[in-house]
């Protein structure tokens, strides 16, 4: 791995261990937490340091039931975030398997090589290694060295091994399946990363995620040990927005001393150091070797995209039928702490990450590390909000059982499910200004893992805050006459121009429900997104090499708004929003075609007039998987 891939990984590092702040504080919204119990009471402690191949020690520490009458299998979880224990010594990571413990396991968690207690250098998302080397090293390794080592050496183990992790842990889990060691015999990766330019963490379709990039690479590789770069406002939209380009940031405050802001000047665009980081090198082809549980949220603010990618790529290749998948409606890691019953201002009908823990969780790895029960998930069981239902698949998406339908773009702000007649290109359009953009969320916009911060459910806020700017195309459907119940992928169809050469395409669909709400009177009218993303009309033909637009040319784009399972109920509408300003999650597009965003001056940045067009010609339109009634 070259010094500046790493430097950008060890940012992805960063920004993992904050959001684990949030996953072992439990989901936001749900209902207050079980104090932890004294896992001393239950639990033999054996802290150890494991030997690897190459010599370096990882420190691990093991966790034994008390008075366990037959052998038991180990559950293993490392982890770059530190094992967390309490003024016992315990670890408060035992308290996310709550539910598993009275099934009998023994807990192992383990530092990664250079993190906290374990020897060696730490290189975040280390490439796969070698082979013809037997003496190097990659994650695969170590997990398959540490499996090695517990089964020879603690005592009253049945010789199986589950691997489990969330977010970075998640990554450690999938990288698992590269190398998996004899006695591993089932896996659950959960809310990993896939790949980091075109859905994850730092970039969508091309599309930078300023505040997110930004504010970690100042506290990674600024002088200070954990500094949190001080902003001079609260509101962090006007601050990003007084920054001006992009360019400003090293003129001003980083002047190229931080690595890792550096990598993202220098790769604007999809070239090898981002590809080589994503997983389709190393999954595309992979068959999968144990039984492996892919869990996501829908409303995951970090990682959606990584674990359904995985769970798309190694369905390629599951002639063995080991490759699962589990959806809820969740944000990132809120499956494993709380009720989640609540997220944000929604209410669930069920306490869906409890459901999750001891009907999914605790059985899966109990049908595979211990022989009882059968397996709870046949092939995918997603979660459908609006009903607030599970629904098992024997395929997801379904290859059965849903319709293709597509909802036009019409006149008055209205979508149907009739297509345009039509003959002249008719459009709505609006004015954008990267001086006036509009906002991911409601204003003001907190430091993303600043107490207080409503990051972890921006997905979730009502809509309205932003319906009525002129800046903001908005169509939606006559209340429904019966539920449309969408289950699978979702792609938003745009035909487009802009006055400028470049241009960023927001697109979002929305569960807007009546305005009269018995269930919940305060939530009247509100604007629910259910699905979104951005794309970066640049990389319209390529996200290697970036094109300019043709100025005042009607140009397609297909994006994909990835995968549901959403019941718009009837007496809901539907609707979609389009704008070209999401800020300042992501950077404000120039909308002047320039080679470099993270070069370009003041200057470069224009207002464009855009049109989205909804002509027989050119018929805009959101294509929803509708299941059958």
């Amino acid at each position: 791995m070259s010094v500046r891939s790493s430097s950008l990984l060890r940012l992805a590092a960063t920004i993992f261990s904050c959001a684990l702040i949030f996953v072992l504080a439990g989901s936001r919204g749900s209902a207050t937490q079980t104090p932890a119990p004294d896992f001393s009471q239950s639990f033999n402690k054996t802290d150890v340091m494991i030997p690897m191949r190459d010599g370096v020690r990882l420190h691990t520490e093991i966790y034994a039931p008390k008075n366990a009458t037959e052998k038991l299998p180990l559950l293993l979880e490392r982890t770059p975030y530190g094992l967390e224990d309490n003024k016992k010594g315990f670890s408060q990571m035992l308290f996310t398997y709550r539910e598993m413990i009275p099934d009998g396991y023994i807990f192992v968690f383990q530092d990664i090589r250079g993190r906290f207690g374990s020897e060696g250098q730490f290189v975040m998302q280390r490439d796969p290694r070698d082979k013809s080397d037997p003496h190097s090293i990659d994650e695969a390794s170590d997990t398959y060295d540490t499996i090695d080592w517990l089964v020879k050496n603690v005592p009253n183990n049945n010789a199986r091994a589950g691997v489990v992790g969330i977010s970075y842990g998640g990554w450690l889990t999938a990288m698992t399946l590269l190398e998996p060691h004899p006695a591993m015999k089932a896996v659950s990766e959960q809310a990993s990363p896939a790949d980091m330019f075109l859905g994850d963490d730092f970039h969508h379709n091309g599309a930078f995620r300023l505040s997110y990039g930004f504010e970690y690479a100042a506290l990674l590789e600024s002088a200070k040990t954990n500094f949190t770069f001080q902003f001079d406002r609260y509101d962090t939209f006007a601050w990003y927005l007084q920054l001006g380009p992009l360019s400003n940031a090293n003129e001003k405050y980083f002047h190229g001393t931080l690595p890792t802001w550096n990598d993202f000047v220098e790769h604007p665009n999809y070239d090898e150091f981002w590809q080589k980081e994503a997983f389709r090198r190393y999954f595309e082809k992979l068959k999968p070797p144990v039984p492996n549980l892919n869990v996501a949220g829908w409303w995951d603010q970090e990682d959606f995209d990584g674990p359904m990618k995985i769970y798309e790529m190694m369905e390629k290749n599951d002639a063995d039928h080991k490759n699962y998948l589990v959806v809820g409606p969740w944000n990132h890691g809120g499956w494993a702490q709380g009720e989640g019953n609540k997220l944000g201002n929604v209410d669930f009908a069920n306490s869906t990450s409890r459901y999750f823990r001891e009907n999914i969780q605790a059985p899966w790895f109990a049908y595979w590390l211990k022989d009882k029960g059968k397996l709870p998930v046949e092939e995918a069981l997603t979660y459908q909000t609006g009903t607030d239902e599970w629904k098992s698949y024997s395929a997801w998406p379904p290859k059965t059982g849903v319709e293709s339908r597509k909802l036009y773009f019409r006149e008055s702000g209205k979508i149907t499910f009739d297509p345009p007649t039509s003959a002249k290109d008719e459009f709505d359009s609006y004015l954008s200004d990267p001086a006036n953009p509009v906002p991911y969320r409601h204003r003001p916009v907190e430091e993303t893992y600043s107490p207080g911060s409503r990051w972890y459910t921006w997905l979730l806020e009502d809509q309205r805050f932003v319906e009525n700017r002129p800046d903001t195309l908005t169509w939606e459907t006559e209340p429904l006459t019966e539920d449309v119940k969408v289950s699978g992928d979702i792609v938003a169809h745009l035909y487009a121009s802009t006055t400028g050469s470049d241009s960023d395409w927001i697109v979002k669909l929305i569960d807007v429900y009546p305005e009269k709400y018995d269930a919940k009177p305060a939530m009247g009218g509100y604007e629910l997104m259910i699905a979104d993303e951005v794309f970066r009309g640049r990389f319209r033909n390529n996200f290697e090499k970036p094109e300019p637009m043709v100025p005042n040319e009607v140009t397609p784009f297909r994006i994909d708004l990835h995968t549901n399972n959403h019941a718009f109920l009837k007496g809901h509408r539907i609707m979609v929003q389009v704008q070209s300003t999401w800020f300042p999650i992501i950077d404000r597009n120039p909308q002047k075609y320039v080679p470099n965003i993270f070069k370009a001056t003041a200057a470069d940045y224009q207002v464009a007039t855009q049109r989205i067009y909804r002509s027989s010609r050119y018929p805009s339109h959101v294509e929803i998987p509708v299941a059958a009634q």
